[in-house]
């Protein structure tokens, strides 16, 4: 099965078929998967690596009742984005490739959930803009507020050094323990493990405490209780001492690569809870459609 192919059997576990938008930037191509309605507050979501815009389709439902959602492919990573312009060199570039996101979606400010490497790309684009994020939710964030574990680093070091989808396959299945994980979506995982590993891609660098302290725009960090990435409780204390105002939510019978699909119910309704909660009125503006399709 080609990617093209398995991305598409996993788009169609979708409640609706989305809007897929090619948005034009100076670093090449993104492929954006969007849905909800238009008139309402955006929300980009940002996956973890490899896992692609298609993750979110136990998601999207709940989100997009009142929500406009932006499903991207992170550029550099597995996905239909296409990084055909300038290489992104920099966490300065990788911010300023967010902001092309958020001014194509029509609005000053925006909500952004982002799950592992997009929880990093999330935090950084926070810190760095934080007039452009009212609520921002990281899923199961690694090396953001304390570092992995050696024993996963250990189980990961051989698909990063030679990538097979035998390889990708196990890491998943160990991680994820008795967990029931969606086989198409596994299927395109392995798939895409064919141009791993991908040294170009920008790693934000775990922010300093100091850093952290002064994030000024609301949080929930949602931590999965039986993952093997990093620790839970670890991440938890680090996340209440520097920034007290965070909400923490951890999860039972979830690992770090099954969010955000398993346990989606519960995951569900937690982001509509923290989302729904206080409205914040959108200032909106007409957007640069200079990416977006006739």
């Amino acid at each position: 099965m080609d990617f093209n192919r398995a991305y598409d059997a996993v788009l169609t576990k979708w409640p609706q078929k989305p809007l897929g938008v090619d948005l034009a930037g100076r670093f090449g191509r993104t492929h954006v998967n969007v849905c909800g309605p238009e008139d309402s507050r955006p929300l980009i979501l940002l996956p973890g690596g490899g896992a692609t815009s298609t993750v979110w389709f136990d998601n999207v439902a709940a989100l997009s009742k009142f929500r406009r959602v932006f499903a991207v492919d992170t550029l550099g990573d597995a996905g239909l984005s296409i990084p055909n312009g300038d290489p992104m060199k920099s966490v300065d570039d990788l911010i300023e490739w967010m902001d092309s996101i958020v001014d194509c979606t029509g609005a000053d400010t925006v909500d952004v959930i982002g799950h592992s490497y997009g929880a990093m790309i999330a935090l950084a684009f926070a810190l760095h803009r934080p007039d452009r994020v009212g609520k921002l939710v990281l899923l199961d964030p690694n090396s953001s507020f304390a570092g992995m574990k050696a024993g996963y680093l250990l189980r990961a070091l051989p698909l990063l050094l030679s990538p097979s989808r035998a390889r990708r396959k196990r890491l998943l299945e160990w991680e994820t323990g008795e967990l029931s994980i969606d086989s198409d979506w596994l299927s395109l995982v392995e798939v895409g493990t064919s141009d791993l590993p991908r040294p170009d891609l920008v790693v934000p660098q775990r922010p300093s405490k100091e850093g952290l302290s002064a994030l000024d725009v609301e949080l929930l960090v949602v931590l999965a209780q039986d993952g093997r990435v990093h620790d839970a409780e670890t991440v938890s204390r680090s996340v209440r001492e520097r920034i007290p105002a965070a909400r923490v939510e951890v999860l039972k019978d979830a690992s770090h690569h099954s969010i955000p699909m398993v346990p989606a119910d519960e995951l569900n309704r937690v982001l509509v809870d923290f989302l729904e909660g206080q409205r914040i009125r959108v200032r909106r503006r007409t957007p640069d459609r200079s990416g977006w399709p006739d």
